[in-house]
This record gives structure tokens, sequence and C-alpha cells, in this order.
């Protein structure tokens, strides 16, 4: 482990799948829905429509392909930031050599790391998810999320709900840990592109407090309908 990591509590809890939606239970038996769950179940009609129309642009079975692959580049390359944020030397596999190419002079700039790949519940507003890390970027404490593509966003409207899903960390991670003396104002998403450094997208707090909002209403409308 690194000299500058002092790591939160790990919160025990599982996941489970119910209908196709992903939950998670703490050890006292709450359960509630991740973060992806919500946001996937109130996804806007011009989202779903994109995504349609690329299924049926490329067909079904090689969209299902693609996105296949995608979930095992990125699990494996969140796995290899899990490694090297612990302090673990452990060869890079070389499918996920170009990610971490990519992505890893930004990890140069991460100390004094709080949380690894951590659950986190917030009990007031009904969902739960996990946290990539918690830490410093550039001595600044923050929320720190890791994706991967094929090419850069070139935008924060191009990344869709992305900057929702940190928000929710975000919020999550200040409800969890308040006892702990954490207040969490800036976030920052890291997307690893092979050939290309990282592509870096920085939130101030009055930003975050918009994407905070919006996530809000996502998951009223997500327990409205519930209802």
């Amino acid at each position: 482990m690194r000299s500058d990591t002092q790591l939160l509590p790990h919160l025990s809890a599982k996941q489970v799948r119910e209908n196709g939606k992903q939950y998670y239970v703490d050890a006292q038996g709450a359960k509630l829905p991740s973060v992806t769950t919500i946001l996937n179940a109130t996804k806007p009609q011009e989202d779903r429509d994109r995504l349609f129309n690329w299924q049926q642009r490329v067909g079904v079975a090689e969209a299902k392909q693609i996105s296949g692959a995608a979930s095992r580049r990125g699990t494996g390359t969140h796995k290899q930031i899990q490694r090297y944020l612990e302090g673990k030397d452990s060869p890079c596999p070389d499918a996920i050599q170009p990610y971490w190419q990519s992505i890893e002079p930004i990890l140069q700039d991460i100390s004094h790391v709080r949380l690894i790949e951590g659950t986190v519940f917030n009990y007031d507003l009904g969902y739960a998810g996990r946290v990539d890390c918690v830490a410093s970027f550039r001595n600044i404490p923050c929320i720190c999320e890791w994706k991967t593509a094929d090419k850069p966003k070139g935008s924060v409207e191009r990344l869709y709900d992305y900057p929702l899903q940190i928000a929710a960390y975000c919020s999550a991670v200040n409800h969890y840990y308040q006892d702990y003396d954490i207040k969490l104002e800036h976030t920052m998403l890291a997307v690893a592109i092979p050939g290309l450094p990282a592509e870096l997208f920085w939130f101030e707090p009055e930003v975050m407090q918009t994407f905070l909002q919006q996530w809000e209403e996502r998951v009223a409308a997500f327990w409205k309908r519930r209802s």
C-alpha cells in the first residue's frame, strides 16, 4: 500500500440482480438500487432512441459483442488501476496495455487515497453504488472515476449520464462517511483511449451542484414509478 494511503472503512455489502436490475444489500439487509439501475430506468427517450438506432445500424449480435468487449476492457482497466493504487507490482495484461498506457500518467497526480472500489449507500435518497476512487487529484480531494473508450468523447455533452453518475457517488460518499470529516465538492473523470493521452474532465463545485440536482430528479422519478 502507498505511504500516503489512509483508507476509509470498507462497507460490507453484496450485489444482487432482480429482473435485470442491480441492487446492493448492506449487512443489515437494506436493499437499494444501484446508480446505473436508476440511470438506465430513467434514461431520456432521445438516449434510448440513440442506442436503439445504433443497435439497428450495426446489428443486434454485433452490438452485443461490442458492448461485451467494452465491458471486459473496462473491468480489466479498473483492476489494473486498483492494483496500482494499492501499490501492487503486477504485470498489465496485453489486452489492457493501450488503456493503461493512456491513463497511467494521470494516476501519477493521484495522492492521499481514501477509498478504492468501495460500495457506498445514500439511505436518505435511496440508492447505492460502487465508487472507483476517493483521493486527491493534484492535491484537491475528489471523486475519481475511470472510463475507457475507443475515441475521445470531445465534450461533456458526449459523456451523457456519466456526470450524473459521479454526482451520485459524490453525494453518497459525503452521506455515508460524514462522521469521518469527508466533504467532497470536486470530481474528476478520466477516459482511457488507446494511442492517446487519457481525456480528463474536471468538475468544479458549482457545476457538480447542477449535476447533483439532475441526479436527484432522476432518483425521485425512479421511486415515483416504483410506487
